[in-house]
């Protein structure tokens, strides 16, 4: 897939958000997996129109392959600023791929309590599937050559400051 062929971020945000709306009777809570899910469900607050605080979730320290990597050089605090016990939760990432960072996620979700449900949102969803993980909401199922890998990047400049585009790397 050539760069100039990536959907628009911005877009995708607002479809998933449309996706959403929908299930906001459930009143979910929004947990975004740094760094790329948690823009966007920083985003998804701000389409919504949700008042209570997202929250953010690290699973540097959940992963299955955490005594083979170690810890990544930029680990953030997980915060959680609302009661998960019974709540319904809405996890939030960029990319879904073997499914092991949903799963690190969930492991660290539970230990904050046990929520009535969760879910998942991501932007893409790639396949290679590892784990039977799969997302609630989902608005792009990418196709990506061998040894391609999709990121989300924030806007730094000017022009774009704070905006999500897709980036197409090769290993």
């Amino acid at each position: 897939m050539a760069p100039e062929h990536l959907p628009d971020a911005e877009a995708q945000c607002r479809q998933l958000a449309d996706l959403i709306r929908p299930h906001l009777q459930q009143r979910p809570a929004l947990v975004g997996i740094y760094s790329g899910g948690a823009w966007v469900a920083e985003r998804l607050r701000e389409l919504l129109g949700l008042t209570e605080d997202i929250g953010l979730i690290d699973v540097s320290f959940y992963r299955d392959d955490f005594s083979k990597k170690g810890l990544h050089p930029q680990c953030r605090p997980t915060v959680i600023p609302f009661d998960v016990e019974g709540r319904h939760i809405l996890l939030v990432d960029d990319v879904l791929y073997t499914g092991r960072t949903t799963r690190a996620a969930i492991n660290e979700l539970f230990d904050y309590g046990r929520p009535a449900s969760v879910g998942l949102a991501v932007l893409a969803d790639r396949g290679g599937r590892e784990l039977p993980v799969a997302a609630t909401h989902c608005v792009w199922q990418a196709e990506l050559a061998a040894g391609q890998s999709l990121t989300l990047a924030r806007g730094e400049g000017e022009q774009t400051h704070g905006q999500l585009a897709w980036r197409l790397e090769n290993a």
